[in-house]
Formats: structure tokens, C-alpha cells, sequence
């Protein structure tokens, strides 16, 4: 971005934000710009900053209390997440939120082992404990597909309760995931490149089974409630699909990730159409990373034929869906230096002079809110294609160009965007070595 351009857009955001100062009434105009919407996609520009995952419960709470929303839907695992709803919800056996989140095991923990996210699961439960008998309490649920083998185990175990002979031929079924240890990329790559056959029939089977037996088992003397059978279901379509998308990561970025988001797109079409035959209005939270929940037809993902949730959403619910997007400009995050490495505090460098976060960090306004949708300015403004910044759960800030930004045209791709110039780790419930210290300085000795 050139210094002249960087500087008129820092002027035209100037005229038209909204600051946030940390009031009750920061976010008026974002519900405002939100009225009567039955989705609301609050993303982030990275997987471990405090003050995205704080401002999004925020915005949330309001959602609930004076908007109507019924349910939060997050980046994560179908079963993890439905025992956080079972707790929030006043059922199962969870003593407290913390127990209720320790179903997360996978890499990355803290994305939902985090303070806030703690936080906002006590919140919850209080809120639908406050509700009058009768009125809908608000869920949690997962969107994302990785947890084949919990799944699973989810599946078996509702069917052991409903129909132990239907629970037999199921685990006959999936036992044919049995010989890889519950390693999904093993089994992905087998299957992938013909050195074992795939569980696909296997999976599609299990599904229609039971699917047919829906009826069945919904009305059973009453003890089976509709919820349990939807999540049941939902796991065995997340089975098929994980199936699915454990053998395309070996056949390249594009197919994957489309797999991945379009499941995700789907859950969460299943989950209104659920709770509407529920007798609810279903009206939706969303909490995604930025480049799941802004529309990729505004990004470089279009030129790759990658689509996103965003992108799905908007197609099918038009209006109906305002997209939210994070930014910021330095500050700290937690990230690992590798996959499946330890949660650590990294130092976020300064963003690139190109980008639409430096031009941000310019304005005399550290935190604010940029609203696009029926804002003609402000979406001239940030027409062009300009540098924006994604940390998933990695960060490399040696190659951050290469690594870290991507081409967007901002209002195109969200409705509004929330940002935070100087934002701080996340952090997690389980806090390692490598976070208590944080990443040392750039200048540290190495030879130490």
C-alpha cells in the first residue's frame, strides 16, 4: 500500500468509526447494524488473543439478552462441544465449567481451555438457570469435524443405551478404523494411496441405519429426547465426513478445506433446522477464526476455488447474516512454533505498512468499530485489495509475509470489523513453561 494511499484511508476510517472505549454502550451500533438477524459471525484474526475472545463473549451476551439468540456455535469438535451444552444447559454430571471443557484434549487446548471461554461458559449456565420454566435456554455446539474417533465412541454409546443389538453392528462397522490407533492421518494416508481400503461404505451405512431407526428411537417410552438422537446423527455425519477429509489431505490444500468448511456450513444449517422443529426461532452466534467466517469470495481464496463458511452462509441466508471481522496491529498471542507443540507467548510484530492494520493503527483511536454494510463510505474506503493479517495456531513471525497475510477487500468480506491496535495472549487453563516466560526478546544471545 502506498504511503499515499495508506494515508487516505486512515483519514476515511477516522471520519466513520465508532470508537470502543470499554462502555456499556460500545456495541449500540453493531446491534443496531445487526436489527433482526438470525446470524451473527464474530470472527478473529488469530486463534490466541484475549481481547477478541472477550469481546466476542460480550458481544454474545448482548446477542442473548437483548437480541433473542438462542445458541452459540463454535470452531470446534461436535462432541466436545455438546457436553459444554449439556452443562450450560443445567444436565449431565459436569460439577463446573471447567470440568465441562475438559472433553478438550486436542491440539490446540487453549482455543476453548482458556480463561474467558470459562468465563463465559459460567455465564451462560447462570443465565438459562435464570430463565422462567418453559422459556428456551440458549446452547453450545461445535461446528468442526476432526473428532472421528470421539465420535465414534459417542455413537456407540448412545446406541448401547437405545439398541444394544444396533450398537453391535456399528462397532462392527467402524472397527474398520481399529488397526491405525486412533492416528487419523495414518489412516488418511492409507486409504489415500490404496494401501488399505477405505471405511467409506462402512461410514454410509451407519448413517442411513440410523437414519431410518430416527422415528424409533426418538419415541421409545419417552426416555430418548430428540437432542440426544440429533446428536447422535450429527456424529455419524461427522464420522462420513472426517472419513472423507483424512484421505483429501493428501490430495492437496483446496479439496480439504472445502470439505472441511462445507461440513461446517451444513452442521450449522442442521442445527437451526433442529432447533426450529423444537418450537424455537433459531437465531445464531457464530465464533470463527477470520478466513472461516469472512466471505473468501473477497480474498485471494477465490482465485484457488476455496470457499469458507462465510461465504456459504451468505449465499443461503443473504441479509439474515452480518459477518464480523478482528484485527490488530501488535501486542502478544499464544500460538505454537510447530503443530501439536506447546501453547506458547509470542511477541505479534508490528503489521506490515501495507496492510489494512497499519493504516488502522494510524488513527488517533486505538479500538473501534469500522461498520460497512449500508455505510457507502466506508466501504469505498476499503475497496481495494490491500494486506490483512491471519495467525491460525501457529505463528512464524520469521516469515510473516509469507505466512501470515493474504489480499482482501475488507467490505467485501465482512459487514463490520472490530479493531484492537495492542491486544494481549490468550490465556490458557493449562499453563506451560513455554507461556509463563513468553518468546524472548529478538535480541537474546543465541549461543546462551
Amino acid at each position: 500500500m502506498a504511503v499515499a494511499k495508506r494515508s487516505l484511508l486512515t483519514n476515511a476510517v477516522q471520519e466513520m468509526l465508532q470508537p470502543l472505549n470499554g462502555r456499556l454502550g460500545d456495541y449500540d451500533g453493531l446491534l443496531a447494524l445487526i436489527h433482526e438477524a438470525r446470524f451473527c459471525l464474530l470472527g478473529e484474526a488469530t486463534h490466541g488473543t484475549h481481547e477478541f475472545y472477550k469481546e466476542r463473549a460480550e458481544i454474545t451476551k448482548r446477542l442473548i439478552k437483548e437480541k433473542g439468540f438462542t445458541a452459540v456455535a463454535v470452531e470446534a469438535d461436535w462432541p466436545d462441544a455438546f457436553r459444554v451444552n449439556r452443562y450450560v444447559r443445567g444436565l449431565g454430571d459436569d460439577r463446573d465449567a471447567d470440568e465441562a471443557l475438559s472433553g478438550f484434549k486436542r491440539f490446540p487446548t487453549w482455543m476453548w481451555r482458556n480463561t474467558v471461554v470459562l468465563d463465559f461458559v459460567e455465564w451462560l449456565r447462570d443465565y438459562n438457570a435464570s430463565l422462567p420454566e418453559g422459556a428456551t435456554r440458549v446452547g453450545f455446539y461445535g461446528l468442526d469435524l476432526y473428532s472421528l474417533y470421539t465420535s465414534i465412541e459417542a455413537i456407540l454409546s448412545y446406541l448401547r443405551r437405545v439398541d444394544p443389538q444396533a450398537a453391535d453392528r456399528a462397532r462392527y462397522r467402524y472397527s474398520c478404523f481399529e488397526h491405525f490407533a486412533e492416528d487419523t492421518q495414518a489412516y488418511g494416508y492409507a486409504a489415500n494411496f490404496g494401501i488399505t481400503e477405505s471405511c467409506e461404505s462402512e461410514v454410509i451405512e451407519q448413517l442411513v441405519e440410523l437414519r431410518r431407526k430416527a422415528a424409533e428411537y426418538a419415541s421409545r417410552d419417552g426416555r430418548v429426547a430428540h437432542d440426544e438422537f440429533f446428536f447422535a446423527e450429527q456424529n455419524a455425519r461427522l464420522v462420513l465426513n472426517a472419513e472423507r477429509y483424512y484421505r483429501t489431505m493428501f490430495r492437496g490444500r483446496v479439496e480439504s478445506w472445502n470439505l472441511r468448511d462445507r461440513h461446517m456450513a451444513e452442521t450449522l444449517d442442521a442445527l437451526v433446522t433442529h432447533l426450529n422443529n423444537q418450537g424455537q426461532h433459531a437465531k445464531v452466534a457464530v465464533w470463527e477464526h477470520n478466513s472461516h467466517l469472512g466471505d473468501a469470495r473477497a480474498t485471494y481464496m477465490a482465485d484457488y476455488g476455496e470457499i469458507n463458511v462465510g461465504q456459504l452462509v451468505r449465499e443461503r441466508y443473504g441479509p439474515e447474516a452480518v459477518l464480523v471481522g478482528f484485527t490488530t496491529y501488535t501486542g502478544t498471542v499464544t500460538a505454537a512454533s510447530d503443530w501439536d507443540g506447546p501453547a506458547e507467548r509470542k511477541r505479534v510484530r508490528p503489521a506490515l505498512t501495507n496492510s489494512y492494520e497499519a493504516s488502522f493503527h494510524d488513527v488517533t483511536t486505538p479500538n473501534f468499530l469500522l461498520p460497512f454494510r449500508d455505510n457507502v463510505s466506508a466501504s469505498i474506503a476499503v475497496s481495494d485489495p490491500s494486506l490483512e493479517r491471519a495467525i491460525g495456531v501457529i505463528y512464524l513471525p520469521q516469515t510473516e509475509r509469507q505466512s501470515h497475510y493474504f489480499e482482501a477487500r475488507l467490505a467485501d468480506q465482512f459487514d463490520a470489523v472490530i479493531h484492537l491496535d495492542e491486544t494481549h495472549a490468550l490465556e490458557p487453563l493449562e499453563r506451560e513453561t513455554f507461556w509463563e516466560t513468553g518468546e524472548p526478546p529478538e535480541t537474546f544471545p543465541t549461543g546462551v
